[in-house]
């Protein structure tokens, strides 16, 4: 119960302009916004697509996903009266611990973390895929190549920065470790950045019959509701991501 309520029931005494931002945050990371992943994986849709209708399905499945992860975990925290951090701390410190307290704890962490990396799999090749096309495409190598070397180069960082996290890592950068340091740069920085650079290209750069073509694939889907989103795209997101960015850097709240 105690678990539930945490989830589903709203303190609004503690929604501040912070909390909003943060949740924007949240959804740029959740919803691979801003690192060029949605472009990528859109511009292999077929041009009779309902682009509307399937970022409607994106959406509530990232939501439904969410939702449903928070009811199995939370009331399993809260009955074991531990707290419910976030992050990593939460995955890797806190369930842990919440498994070892469980009836058949052991096969259902195995399970648990079977499925995390499974996703943190799948999650990895969509990012990959947007690399590796601007290689395979614009730099004109192999897509064979392009898997190659990103994926080397991936798993060199991504070693690192795990190692960075040991206890006494010399991995550190300006008092953060390689893990944190990447973290916060791709949260903060350049998402925010990427999402902004995005819609003002859509808005202001890109004529408005390319943009109203595809969205609405060639005027078979959704062209009432596309001068409202051509208006959210050109005056209202770009001042959203503009606030977020500003209390990211710490220039705002």
């Amino acid at each position: 119960r105690q678990g539930i309520d945490f989830l589903l029931k709203p303190d609004f005494s503690k929604i501040t302009g912070t909390t909003v931002l943060e949740a924007l945050g949240q959804s740029f990371f959740s919803m691979s916004l801003g690192m060029g992943c949605m472009i990528t994986y859109g511009s292999y849709l077929r041009k009779n697509e309902n682009m509307f209708r399937i970022g409607a399905m994106v959406s509530l499945s990232d939501i439904t996903v969410a939702v449903l992860s928070g009811l199995a975990i939370f009331p399993a925290v809260f009955s074991f009266g531990i707290s419910p951090t976030s992050g990593p701390e939460l995955v890797f410190l806190t369930l842990p611990n919440v498994f070892a307290r469980m009836s058949g704890g052991y096969v259902i962490s195995v399970v648990f973390f079977v499925l995390l990396f499974l996703a943190a799999i799948t999650s990895s090749v969509s990012l990959l895929e947007v690399i590796i096309a601007y290689l395979s495409e614009e730099m004109r190598i192999t897509r064979s190549k392009a898997i190659v070397c990103t994926a080397c180069t991936v798993a060199a960082t991504g070693s690192l920065s795990a190692l960075s996290m040991m206890p006494g890592s010399v991995l550190t950068i300006g008092g953060k470790n390689l893990f944190d340091l990447c973290d916060s740069l791709s949260s903060n920085l350049m998402m925010p950045l990427g999402g902004l650079f995005i819609v003002l290209f859509a808005g202001w750069v890109l004529s408005p019959r390319k943009l109203r073509d595809e969205m609405t694939s060639g005027l078979k889907y959704g062209t009432r509701v596309f001068p409202v989103i051509r208006f959210l795209i050109r005056f209202v997101i770009p001042v959203v991501i503009g606030i977020l960015f500003a209390s990211r850097i710490g220039l705002l709240f």
